[in-house]
């Protein structure tokens, strides 16, 4: 099946006089947010293992393309064609050794060659900004840093900061240092704990994390992927605790931190 009888639906929604009013009602800005929830339902279809949830959600996914497509396209902006052939054309801009005749002898050079390509996409679009919109962009010169969202989870978003600053020498040679600056950085809590300024706190917790997710890039390890599997462990033992405590007939409000402690311990041990 095309894609257009999701488009002919879209369009009855949104329709001024026909359609549901709660959609004619929505922006970009409105929408925005389911558009990220239906992305994280994907992710969590995907690590359940769930093929018929995943199904599902694609089409969730894909019906947020479209309702953004539709809008843009009453404002004459673009359309969802439009959106599938700049994606097209991107995919085969950025793989000639696909679809060209380049030739890449090692993996490293293939790398740094979509490096260089997306950095050169990077360049035309704050070109592209500058020309529709010269009087924010004019004291905004083009920085390393540009073009990753702020809307990306804080991790996320720490990791590909680090990572373009990494790509001009700007990084730890080893994780080595890192250890270091981890203890540092806990020391500076630590001092601003103690100043019981709530600004500091927040602000030395920060570096902390950033210091974190250094250590984790250095070891080629996504930072949001290991706290999402720390969250879940976690959450397993702790159900584990509430299983333990049930059989017993104690409420774990009623126990010590000893005996929390202990739950805690045959958990661990009976999910391991």
């Amino acid at each position: 099946m095309s894609v257009k009888p999701l488009l002919d639906v879209m369009a009855q929604l949104r329709d001024p006089e026909s359609g549901c009013a709660w959609d004619v009602k929505q922006t970009f800005e409105t929408i925005a947010p389911y558009t990220l929830e239906e992305a994280y339902e994907v992710a969590d279809a995907i690590a359940r293992g769930d093929l018929d949830d995943l199904r599902d959600e694609l089409g969730d996914l894909l019906l947020q393309v479209v309702f953004h497509s539709q809008m843009a396209s009453e404002q004459n902006a673009f359309t969802f064609d439009d959106v599938v052939a700049g994606i097209v054309d991107k995919m085969i801009r950025r793989h000639p050794h696909v679809f060209g005749d380049v030739q890449y002898a090692t993996q490293a050079e293939q790398k740094a060659a979509w490096e260089a390509i997306k950095a050169q996409e990077r360049k035309a679009k704050a070109l592209r900004q500058q020309v529709a919109t010269p009087e924010s962009s004019a004291s905004a010169p083009e920085s390393a840093l540009s073009g990753i969202a702020k809307a990306l989870p804080a991790l996320k978003r720490a990791d590909k900061i680090q990572r373009r600053a990494a790509r001009v020498g700007f990084d730890w040679p080893d994780a080595t240092p890192i250890y270091d600056k981890i203890a540092e950085e806990t020391q500076e809590v630590r001092d601003a704990v103690e100043s019981g300024n709530r600004h500091d706190i927040e602000d030395e917790l920060g570096d902390l994390l950033f210091s974190v997710v250094n250590l984790a890039r250095h070891y080629d390890v996504d930072a949001e992927t290991a706290l999402a599997r720390a969250n879940e462990k976690f959450s397993q033992r702790f159900v584990g605790v509430e299983q333990l405590a049930a059989k017993t007939n104690t409420a774990l409000t009623g126990l010590s931190l000893e005996e929390l402690d202990a739950l805690w311990d045959q958990a661990k041990l009976d999910r391991s």
